[in-house]
């Protein structure tokens, strides 16, 4: 049954009056402790803007625009409270004594005060915002309430991959906006692939005008139709990563950039033939995809999946990715580095002749302890520059270097494996919804996708801890995270189509504690506040279908189906013929009632139409009473 919604907080516009009546006040993600009191807070001109410490100053000005955008009315700045002044009240003192990115917000007939410090006053701040219903006449009136909030994880993640396609600074910087509204902290930023190389190394300068080239990219679903034979370019210079950097420090996100090895080196070796086991031999054309572009050499692919032509272990392939990282590190002031480790082909190692004397010579088991060597080695150069690696879960394979952080996307037993031998582990299965470039309804409407099914449910459903793990050893489950893959994402909208809802769900599952989880608040109180807000807005997203429809087959002779809108102002069209819904068709008014015959069906298709314009896919449910043979329209 779908009961899938979504939200984001972009703009200056008001949540719904009845955000009031919801138990978490409308804030996602749901505080660990929300006690309402009876009373209201009255926003209005009257009120001043309490900000005394230094600290606080950066935060007062986002909360005051974020009035002033909404309201039409900037709030006086006052250095205490007098009397029976209304007033916000934002401050650090007391934050020493919450949690790490914790904070506190009371709000009484006569002060609203937030109580943190870094991250927490800013979050604090974030929530506050989030607290503001529509405004009535010429003042909003605010919930009188006690909050207590701090994560239930450290490390709370999105991944963009812009390897497959390039989004400008522009998008990143909006990205890490809906990122740092929703309590997500590290942003990490997949800049190399076998399609793209996209961050400027100065020692390297073929990375960017070779390596950041691909002369063509497959039309359609792997292995595509054809080849659009367009030149594809893109890169980040290094003025713009400090850019990118130093904003999101301005939201408490930390970057972390991913440099992949030893695989997934299609575009560094085509910049520099010699990282390569066989320098002279042409970049193998995939068979699948023959017209996938073929030229003397090597190339940047201009298709997807994994490729065999990967890092020789050579002394100049070493010192090669260490300047590189030396570079990296010098730009990126994460503790982590991410070393990449996934999908490497074994194929060319175990064809090289000097990769089999390199392996013998190194007392090496075999090629998965050639790919051990690799990153261990690299994990060494990481270390003694003060950082650490994260590598995806195949670097435990051979054997985990010292000091790793490892990434568990193939499921969660990489991250289990890791856990049960004390290293630090941040999960992200695919398995269990968190690639967000997999379908998010199995309708026929969804945009080309990687496939997969992965709907904002499945995510909320997730406890990023294993069941399995000893007390002891859940302690090193440090956090979790979404990725998002872009070999079928060209644009910042398709992005924002992928990301929202489901953003939503991750940053619950990262931030909220499990006793306080909700799928039913979610998704029919809250979301739908902010769904309200995002449709005013250009910001694109996956619009969700009817709330109690069954998605499939239902048997029975009798149906009795009542659906609920996914959002305030949406309306429900639908056909019950087997034909396509629009917003011509039959509104959805009160609840479906009819008999079915023996060996009847029925079709019903729905549709969800925002005040925007914006609509959901088609949602298909076949009502039968014993017809032969049906099944759901693909």
């Amino acid at each position: 049954m779908k009961k899938i919604l979504s939200c984001i907080l972009l703009a200056a516009l008001a949540i719904p009056v009845f955000a009031q009546q919801d138990v978490n006040v409308g804030i996602i993600p749901a505080p660990v402790s929300v006690q309402k009191t009876n009373g209201t807070f009255v926003l209005d001109k009257t009120v001043v803007m309490v900000a005394a410490q230094p600290e606080t100053n950066n935060v007062a000005d986002l909360l005051n625009a974020y009035i002033a955008a909404q309201g039409g009315f900037a709030l006086r700045e006052a250095k205490s409270v007098n009397g029976n002044q209304k007033a916000i009240v934002l401050t650090t003192e007391g934050a020493d004594q919450l949690p790490a990115e914790g904070y506190k917000i009371s709000v009484t007939a006569n002060k609203i005060q937030v109580t943190g410090k870094g991250a927490g006053l800013f979050y604090g701040v974030q929530s506050a915002m989030q607290m503001i219903p529509a405004k009535t006449g010429e003042s909003f009136s605010i919930q009188t309430v006690e909050i207590n909030d701090y994560p239930r994880f450290k490390y709370r993640g999105m991944h963009l991959d812009v390897a497959r396609h390039y989004f400008p600074v522009s998008f990143i910087k909006k990205f890490i906006d809906m990122m740092s509204q929703y309590k997500l902290n590290n942003f990490h930023w997949h800049l190399t692939d076998d399609q793209g190389w996209r961050i400027e190394i100065k020692k390297y300068p073929k990375l960017t005008s070779v390596g950041a080239v691909r002369n063509g990219t497959i039309i359609g679903h792997y292995p595509g139709v054809a080849n659009d034979d367009q030149e594809y370019k893109g890169f980040y210079t290094q003025a713009e990563a400090k850019e990118v950097i130093a904003y999101a420090a301005t939201k408490y996100i930390n970057v972390i950039p991913e440099i992949e090895m030893p695989g997934h080196a299609s575009a560094a070796i085509a910049a520099y033939p010699e990282l390569s086991c066989f320098p002279d031999r042409a970049t193998p054309i995939d068979t699948k995809t023959p017209w996938a572009g073929s030229r003397n050499g090597k190339q940047v692919q201009q298709t997807w999946g994994v490729f065999q032509d990967v890092f020789v272990p050579t002394e100049n392939t070493f010192k090669f990715l260490e300047n590189v990282l030396e570079e990296v590190i010098a730009l990126f002031p994460s503790k982590y580095i991410h070393v990449g480790g996934d999908e490497c082909p074994k194929d060319y190692w175990k064809e090289s002749a000097f990769c089999q004397k390199f392996i013998k010579d190194n007392n090496l088991k075999d090629e998965h302890g050639l790919q051990s060597y690799f990153i261990q080695r690299m994990e060494k150069f990481v270390n003694s520059k003060g950082r650490s690696i994260i590598g995806w879960d195949e670097i435990l394979e051979g054997g985990l270097a010292p000091n790793a952080t490892v990434m568990s996307w193939r499921g969660v037993e990489g991250g289990i494996a890791s856990a049960q031998q004390k290293h630090d582990v941040i999960m992200t299965p695919a398995t269990n919804g968190l690639y967000l470039d997999h379908a998010q309804s199995k309708s026929a409407d969804e945009p080309t996708n990687i496939g997969g099914f992965a709907p904002f449910s499945k995510i909320y459903s997730y406890d990023p801890i294993p069941g399995v793990l000893t007390a002891d050893e859940r302690k090193y489950i440090i956090g979790v995270q979404a990725n998002l893959w872009t070999e079928y994402i060209k644009t910042p909208e398709k992005v924002e189509y992928h990301i929202l809802p489901r953003m939503f769900a991750l940053a619950e599952i990262a931030w909220t504690q499990l006793d306080r989880k909700d799928m039913k608040n979610f998704t029919e109180e809250r979301l739908p506040l902010h769904l309200a807000r995002l449709d005013k807005t250009n910001t694109q997203y996956w619009v969700p279908t009817p709330i109690g429809q069954p998605d499939g087959v239902v048997d029975g002779d009798r149906v009795n189906l009542e659906l609920k809108t996914p959002m305030p102002n949406a309306k429900m069209y639908y056909t019950l013929d087997g034909t396509r819904p629009s917003a011509y068709s039959t509104l959805y008014v009160s609840p479906l009632k009819f008999n079915l015959a023996k060996g009847e069906k029925r079709v019903l298709n729905t549709i969800v139409v925002t005040s925007s314009g914006k609509h959901s896919v088609v949602t298909e449910t076949i009502f039968n009473n014993g017809a032969a043979s049906v099944k759901p329209a693909k």
